[in-house]
């Protein structure tokens, strides 16, 4: 009974063990009797070099057709490789060799099986097989069946060409996404490398932001934004006002004295960093403006004289210099909230506030009421309409560390200080500072109570126009140093005239009541003969010795030189005054 193998034969290299017709002795002996290097595997080993090597499939299919003889008494039929259309039949090495039914092939699907060749007892149709799929057929005849050696050998030549074929199949594709794996590795090294920069950026900026936000939650402030800026970046940190005058320094290497510079070279150096979106390096500096709601406020900088900053210095600045934005922004907002209560405060003052009120007020912005204040009004011609005037005004005014309140009324500035101001420095400073020297100061009394403001603001003003109306327009003028002219404008009050007697005649007043006597009587009548000393004695009924004596007498009480003409007419209304608005009182 002729055998046929129970299953496919293996189309892999390794060994499979196959049945063979146990009445084959014949066949067997056969293969006994051939060279040792036939039965070798080893041959195998040698033609799988050349499949592998080779890239066209037919070409494989042919090297395994020739191969099929030296492993033993065995005949390649014909070589088949699979198409879309179906098998395609592969020219074989022997042109006479007996042909295969086309037909029966394909009667075999996928599966492997025998065949009829003509002349041959045993046929089979190896299917050549890789990647999942049918590749291909080799058919191999013989006289008889092979035995198992021979069913090895021919196993291992159907496994080496069908693994050469699906090599074959592949290896355009392998090689195109070879290609592609190495470029995709390349940009993924690229990307790798990329994403660590970005990391390694991320940090630092998650560094400064960290660093910033917590010199923010801490309260922030000036010197802790350049003493930040310098721990990241290692470079001296500075911030200035537009001015060039130095606010905060954090570093080594501060200049002492600092450098002054032009204000020239100042608003060109702004300029220049103005005209850019980031930090400017300018010399040694790189240098960004804190200028929210383009509004400059203040400059920071970095000290890079040996030019090392780089982009995370530049972030960090750039960074910075957000924060000192809006930190002076805020101190801004803080200050000019201030700056409206302790307006307010004025405001009502001079109008006439309630004492208690007044008091909680003050305190409430700090400033101490209970203190003698003065009350200054301020004029200067040509002076700008926004607030540049005010704060000039009120930092030249300032001579203590108390603020003054500080309020504008139509173009005159009026202050409340605690300080008499010095009549010559102030008005020198704000000619200064304003660029004129044509501007009016007027200077109030003492005013010792809240409710005491709004005639000192009234004095204040009182000198004030007394001071445009003189020949020498400009300058300072006091309401206590006006004389006369403190009771010729309007308005004037009972207590404005007794005031005015008092200062002049005060003194001579006290001495009458102490020691009975009638000295302010006899400077009357003295004036009232125009200073005749016989006409006076006459008046008095005194001796005209008498009436020098007591003359004598009021210039050492009084301090007074009766020979100046403006102190001659200042005693004389004083006395007129006292004589007649007052009825010899005071």
């Amino acid at each position: 009974m002729d055998r046929r193998p129970s299953r496919r034969p293996s189309s892999h290299v390794s060994a499979q063990k196959v049945t063979h017709h146990p009445s084959n002795t014949a066949g067997a002996e056969r293969h006994d009797t051939r060279p040792l290097a036939a039965l070798d595997p080893h041959g195998l080993l040698v033609l799988s070099h050349a499949l592998f090597t080779c890239v066209e499939q037919r070409e494989i299919v042919r090297l395994a057709m020739r191969h099929v003889s030296a492993l033993g008494p065995y005949h390649a039929e014909a070589g088949y490789l699979a198409t879309g259309d179906g098998l395609s039949r592969v020219p074989g090495h022997d042109a006479g060799a007996p042909t295969v039914g086309d037909a029966r092939m394909k009667e075999l699907g996928a599966a492997d099986g025998s065949v009829s060749p003509p002349e041959r007892s045993w046929n089979w149709a190896f299917g050549l097989r890789g990647a999942g799929r049918l590749l291909g057929y080799l058919v191999v005849s013989s006289t008889s069946e092979p035995d198992e050696q021979g069913h090895f050998l021919l196993s291992g030549l159907v496994g080496l060409t069908s693994a050469a074929l699906s090599l074959a199949a592949t290896s355009p594709a392998h090689h195109d996404n070879a290609g592609e794996l190495s470029r995709l590795r390349t940009e993924r090294d690229t990307v790798l490398r990329q994403l660590d920069t970005m990391r390694s950026e991320l940090l630092l900026k998650e560094t400064v932001h960290e660093t910033l936000a917590r010199v923010a939650a801490q309260g922030g402030g000036e010197d802790a934004i350049t003493q930040a800026l310098y721990e990241l970046t290692g470079l001296s940190a500075l911030i200035e006002d537009r001015f060039g005058n130095l606010r905060s320094w954090a570093g080594p290497d501060r200049p002492d004295p600092y450098p002054v510079r032009s204000s020239t070279y100042q608003e060109e150096m702004l300029r220049q960093v103005a005209r850019e979106a980031g930090p400017v390096k300018v010399r040694d500096r790189l240098i960004a403006l804190a200028r929210p709601r383009g509004d400059l406020l203040g400059v920071l900088a970095l000290e890079d004289p040996g030019a090392t900053a780089d982009e995370h210095a530049m972030f960090a600045l750039d960074q910075a210099q957000r924060s000192l934005a809006q930190e002076l922004m805020h101190m801004r907002e803080l200050t000019e909230v201030g700056l409206r209560l302790r307006r307010r405060l004025l405001d009502d003052l001079l109008e006439g506030a309630d004492e208690t009120s007044a008091h909680a007020r003050a305190e409430a912005v700090g400033h101490d009421l209970q203190r003698t204040h003065y009350v200054v009004v301020v004029y200067w011609p040509g002076n700008a309409p926004d607030d540049s005037f005010t704060r000039a005004v009120e930092q030249n005014a300032a001579a203590t560390a108390t603020r003054p309140l500080i309020t504008r009324r139509g173009d005159r500035v009026v202050l409340l200080t605690e300080t008499r101001p010095n009549a010559d420095a102030v008005h020198a400073a704000l000619a200064h500072e304003l660029g004129t020297p044509d501007g009016a100061i007027g200077v109030s009394t003492p005013c010792d109570s809240p409710d005491a403001v709004p005639r000192c603001y009234q004095e204040a003003l009182r000198a004030l126009e007394v001071r445009q109306n003189s020949r020498q327009h400009s300058g300072t003028t006091f309401f206590d140093e006006l004389g006369l002219y403190r009771i010729l404008g309007p308005g004037n009050s009972l207590r404005e005239l007794e005031g005015f007697v008092r200062e002049w005649l005060g003194q001579l007043i006290d001495y009458d009541a102490e020691h009975d006597t009638e000295l302010v009587e006899t400077l009357s009548r003295y004036f009232d003969c125009g200073g005749n000393y016989d006409d006076a004695a006459a008046a008095l009924t005194v001796h005209r010795s008498t009436l020098r004596y007591r003359l004598q007498r009021i210039r050492e009480i009084s301090d007074r030189d009766l020979t100046d003409v403006d102190t001659r007419l200042n005693l004389q209304v004083a006395t007129r005054v006292w004589k007649i608005i007052l009825g010899g009182r005071h």
